[in-house]
């Protein structure tokens, strides 16, 4: 591992600009909060960073506010205290629930909620110095190589999916991201953050180099409104969901006036299944529904050798998961 150096950051706006004056100074540089993932990655020489911008020292960034019936969460929250945070476990179960379960409980104490959505792959391929799309190369070597943890969805050329547990919640929540840049301050919704191979192997997210995802807006919650995240592992603890689902319900009266079902572990990005979603709106959820909703859901998946199960894997977790937030008390 090289020598770098670390400069401390005043706020958003400061720490793109000691980004760009690396930059300008031929180093390539980093921003570090939780720093979780990227000493993963210098670790594994997937990243070599000359200058690591230090988010730390960024007063109220790691705090819950709200505004005008709006939840502001800012990017350096931990894991730990967003998934312990009273108002987010009232209003957002289901971001609460996703922190809940990110990696093992000294990773949540530091590991930030921009962190986990922006975190790189963990394709032990992209992981391990090959020359793979992620990394600059011109294949996927999963396709004929190891799979049974790669992408059933919105795959090629790249079939990696998208580590967050966080990142689907947010997308079933419609939340917004703050983005500080080069430019000034712009939010994007949740879903169009996050980008597939096909639009660039490089990325995984829309972030130029100089960009910083600063914090998330939540949306007011709505009446009726109930959350959950459940997630399937291969194994007790620090590892990233096989399957998981995020769904949100708007229940009135026992009718689905809304639904938002986002997929995870099964594509480059969280996947969101809209033509699922509409089947149960302005229904009654039954049991028979419930399955409906769970075949719709996996429909044009297209697995690869070895990852075949994921699609019953999932179809049972939304079904389950259906039923379970249809007939839970609000």
């Amino acid at each position: 591992m090289k020598t770098f150096a670390s400069v401390n950051a005043r706020d958003a706006k400061h720490a793109v600009t000691l980004s760009q004056q690396a930059r300008r100074d031929g180093k390539v540089a980093a921003f570090n909060g939780g720093g979780s993932d990227l000493l993963g990655l210098v670790k594994e020489r997937t990243l070599s960073p000359d200058v690591l911008v230090n988010l730390r020292t960024i007063k109220g960034l790691d705090e819950v506010s709200s505004s005008r019936g709006m939840v502001n969460v800012g990017g350096l929250i931990t894991l730990d205290a967003l998934g312990r945070n009273q108002q987010i476990r009232r209003d957002y179960a289901v971001l609460a629930e996703a922190a809940e379960t990110v990696a093992t409980p000294q990773i949540r104490n530091f590991g930030t909620l921009a962190g986990n959505v922006c975190q790189r792959p963990w394709c032990w391929y992209f992981r391990n110095g090959f020359p793979c799309y992620k990394a600059g190369g011109n294949q996927c070597f999963s396709v004929t190589g190891e799979n049974q943890f790669h992408a059933i969805f919105g795959g090629g050329p790249s079939f990696i999916v998208h580590p967050s547990d966080t990142a689907p919640a947010l997308v079933a929540l419609e939340a917004n991201f703050r983005i500080v840049g080069p430019s000034g301050e712009r939010m994007i919704p949740a879903a169009d953050f996050f980008v597939l191979p096909q639009r660039t192997p490089a990325r995984e997210n829309i972030l130029a180099d100089d960009e910083m995802l600063a914090g998330v807006q939540l949306p007011a919650p709505r009446p009726g409104t109930r959350g959950t995240y459940h997630k399937v592992l291969d194994r007790e603890a620090w590892t990233h969901a096989v399957v998981s689902a995020a769904i949100v319900l708007e229940i009135e009266k026992d009718v689905c006036r809304s639904a938002r079902i986002v997929l995870g572990g099964v594509a480059p990005i969280p996947w969101r299944v809209p033509a699922a979603e509409r089947l149960l709106i302005g229904q009654r959820v039954t049991p028979e529904l419930a399955a409906q909703v769970a075949e719709t859901a996996l429909a044009g998946a297209n697995p690869l050798r070895n990852n075949g199960y994921k699609v019953p894997l999932t179809k049972t977790i939304v079904r389950r998961t259906v039923l379970e937030l249809a007939n839970r008390t609000a």
